[in-house]
């Protein structure tokens, strides 16, 4: 036995009891006649002492060799420490050593292996390993351990069953890039990795399984944006003979459960919020609602005002930061600078001050009254002591701008806050979206969404109006869950397929499989998907991904620390009958 009880476990009533420990070394304190040891695994840390006095001598000399990160094991009688330490559980109590073996030894570690670490990303990705033993990982892993037995306790009570579903699957043609595979066995062909189980989970409602779940991997060959995974983890879901209103309701349930299990929150309120409302008030369809700073749209009070800027600008629109008035004029140039980013693309700001005495200072005062000002005010909901920030511009541009400054403000102020918990269902969503570059219409979600019964009609005339009977449920401003009623008949699936541009031959060489599962009695069906990195770390009261995953990939999609992707030698390229032909760029 390596060990009796775990390095968090010893207290004051184990007291005179013999016990075997064991873990790695954390530190050491050498006073000459006296060493202490922190020893530690996952549950905690124990003090080991070596005692001249109490100690054979031979074993204080090789407690001397201790380095950090060695493994060892350790017997010994708990005995109270004379200088108790309460910062940590095990602080009353320390060991003192009668026998002490060296399990493995440890080169000195790249960085230390503390809370509080000097290593910087990349390094701790290169060595994940060692970055799993400090405690904020660790805790990460942990905390995300219990949220998927909490969504599997959840959703097991509620009668779903967990089916899996292949990983080698067939590439199809919507949405992200697929990661393919070739196969060795059928020459020329390759499988796709699954962006999604979205055909399998219908097929499951097909097979009357009625309430599906699966805690599930799911992988897109996408440029990585910020705090993004090409492989990343979803709980998939699907329900049978059900409407929108019951898969809202459900997956209300689970966040409802979640929250209150584990971080002891009660949330009462899922507000609904269409997607053109929330882009009108917001700008983007996955809004923090934690605070306010609402849009108001200025081109009936701030236009034909001989400003060109905005007279020749689609839209006008702006918001009121709270206490914003006390900016002084380089804090609010700095503002202007940030806009002016690359990465937002305003090409400047006009800002009002809400002065005390109800008057108004404006970047633009020369073209405007107080009374304009005054309806500026009025639009935007600012009060005295407030600042106006206005954004002009193509309408869809400026809106996305002006999100990002709502946000931005919303960080300095302190308005974002990681206790607080604010989920919100997003619906009605467009069904298609055009694209520029390819001139045609693309779905928004995915091409086995259901049209709104009442827009079918639109398809035809007016596909861009056509709304989804789709829904995000978003928390804290970011999106942690979508899904929608799909399409279950054979007729309208190919007319979907049809608007998105696949000629029959196309839909029946991608689809033809799930086409024909319709024809044998497939139930009206929906669902959703959680994406769980993101779920695990806003409840954690973080937005950082990669913090909750075990060994994540940087943001060039490669894995540091075992070198991948990388290179394969000849003979699997000839087993595969593959050739590379790479072009040189």
């Amino acid at each position: 036995m390596y060990r009796t009880h775990s390095n968090g476990e010893l207290r004051l009533k184990h007291v005179g009891e013999e016990v075997t420990l064991a873990g790695w070394v954390q530190k050491t304190r050498d006073k000459g006649f006296m060493i202490w040891v922190d020893l530690r695994d996952r549950y905690g840390i124990t003090q080991l002492i070596f005692d001249e006095e109490r100690t054979p001598k031979e074993m204080v000399e090789r407690a001397k060799t201790l380095g950090r990160e060695f493994v060892i094991q350790i017997k010994g009688e708990v005995i109270e420490r004379v200088s108790k330490n309460k910062n940590i559980p095990t602080g009353e109590v320390e060991i003192l050593v009668k026998e002490l073996t060296i399990l493995n030894k440890s080169v000195i570690p790249p960085f230390t292996i503390e809370d509080e670490t000097d290593g910087g990303d990349e390094l701790r990705m290169k060595y994940r390993y060692l970055d799993i033993r400090r405690n904020p990982v660790k805790n990460n892993l942990i905390f995300r351990h219990k949220v998927a037995m909490e969504t599997r306790k959840y959703l097991s009570d509620s009668g779903f069953i967990e089916v899996e579903t292949p990983y080698l699957i067939k590439s199809t043609p919507e949405g992200a890039r697929d990661f393919v595979v070739p196969s060795r066995m059928n020459e020329g062909q390759f499988y796709a990795l699954p962006q999604s189980p979205q055909t399998f989970k219908q097929l499951l409602m097909v097979g009357g399984i009625d309430k599906y779940f699966q805690i599930v991997k799911c992988f897109r060959d996408e440029d990585l944006r910020a705090d993004r995974q090409p492989e990343f983890t979803q709980i998939d879901c699907e329900m049978a003979f059900v409407e929108q209103e019951d898969i809202l309701n459900t997956f209300e349930g689970l966040t409802r459960h979640l929250l209150k299990e584990i971080n002891g929150v009660e949330v009462t309120k899922f507000p609904r919020m269409s997607y053109d409302e929330a882009i009108k008030k917001y700008g983007n369809d996955k809004p923090d609602i934690r605070f306010g700073m609402e849009f108001g749209e200025l081109n009936e009070v701030a236009q034909h005002k001989d400003f060109g800027v905005f007279n020749n600008a689609e839209l006008v629109v702006g918001i009121a930061v709270p206490g914003g008035n006390a900016y002084t004029r380089k804090e609010i140039d700095k503002l202007i600078e940030w806009v002016k980013r690359p990465q937002v693309g305003a090409l400047g700001m006009v800002y009002a001050r809400c002065n005390d005495d109800g008057t108004y200072k404006s970047s633009v005062d020369k073209f405007y009254t107080q009374d304009d000002l005054a309806k500026w005010a009025q639009v935007t909901g600012a009060k005295s002591g407030d600042l106006i920030c206005v954004l002009s511009g193509n309408a869809d541009k400026v809106r996305t701008q002006l999100s990002a400054l709502r946000m931005e403000l919303a960080e300095r102020l302190g308005l974002r806050k990681s206790n607080e918990f604010a989920p919100l269902w997003v619906v009605d969503f467009p069904l298609l979206e055009w694209d520029e570059e390819t001139e045609r219409y693309h779905a928004m979600h995915h091409p086995f969404t259901s049209p709104k019964p009442e827009d079918m009609t639109l398809l035809d005339t007016d596909p861009g109006k056509v709304r989804a009977n789709a829904y995000d449920l978003v928390l804290n401003g970011n999106e942690i869950g979508g899904g929608s009623i799909r399409i279950h008949d054979k007729a309208t699936q190919a007319l979907m397929l049809g608007h998105l541009g696949f000629t029959p031959e196309q839909a029946k060489e991608q689809f033809g499989f799930l086409m024909n599962a319709f024809e044998y009695g497939a139930p009206p069906h929906g669902g959703i998907a959680f994406g769980l990195d993101r779920l695990v770390a806003i409840l954690g009261g973080q937005e950082t991904i990669r913090d909750f995953i075990a060994f994540p990939k940087n943001n060039s999609g490669r894995d540091i620390m075992i070198d991948a992707p990388s290179k394969i030698d000849d003979q699997q390229l000839d087993e595969l009958n593959l050739k590379l032909d790479l072009k040189k760029t």
